[in-house]
């Protein structure tokens, strides 16, 4: 009987607390000071995969136009100095084969000894191959940063949020105490 009394009053106070409730028509809510846009998580793959099929692509498919030509010039900067000391790497090793098949009609006759010719053939080609890598660089360099650009363009920084640093004076032993300050603007 006493457990049915204690579950009953239970019961009361349930509907007493639940008839308590008061419901408002006219409740308006502030609306978000930022605006949503739809985040698309495919973004940075299409912009990786136009900046591998054409450089600098992925940068336009980003709108930050002004990688574009950084982008052609590191990769036209590695082209030329392949080029030139791929030139000079195949002069100076048709001049050494040259002379070793006997011929002493080449214009570096009496000035350069052979050893002088392989030592040069050997820096030709490793500034090659040096130039080589600079391209291949520039390349994937303008493959992450496509991609890391259009991931930084989905963050919603507005100015409600900063970071800045802080300087202040210690009142106790007065010297100054260097930091960063987050904050948050409602």
């Amino acid at each position: 009987m006493v457990a049915r009394i204690i579950l009953f009053s239970f019961f009361l106070l349930g509907i007493n607390t639940a008839l308590a409730q008061v419901q408002f028509e006219d409740v308006t809510i502030a609306n978000d000071s930022t605006s949503y846009k739809p985040i698309d998580p495919l973004t940075p793959a299409k912009a990786a995969f136009y900046s591998a099929v054409i450089p600098g692509l992925g940068q336009v498919y980003n709108k930050k136009y002004w990688k574009v030509p950084i982008v052609y010039g590191g990769l036209a900067i590695g082209y030329y100095f392949y080029n030139d000391n791929n030139k000079k790497y195949k002069e100076f090793r048709n001049i050494y084969k040259r002379r070793l098949e006997g011929y002493t009609d080449d214009r570096y006759f009496g000035v350069y000894s052979d050893a002088v010719l392989i030592n040069a053939q050997r820096t030709f080609e490793r500034n090659r191959d040096i130039s080589t890598a600079v391209m291949i660089g520039f390349y994937v360099l303008n493959i992450i940063d496509a991609n890391v650009d259009a991931h930084l363009m989905q963050f919603n920084v507005n100015d409600n949020l900063s970071l800045a640093p802080d300087f202040s004076r210690n009142e106790i032993d007065y010297k100054y105490n260097i930091g960063i300050t987050l904050n948050y603007r409602f």
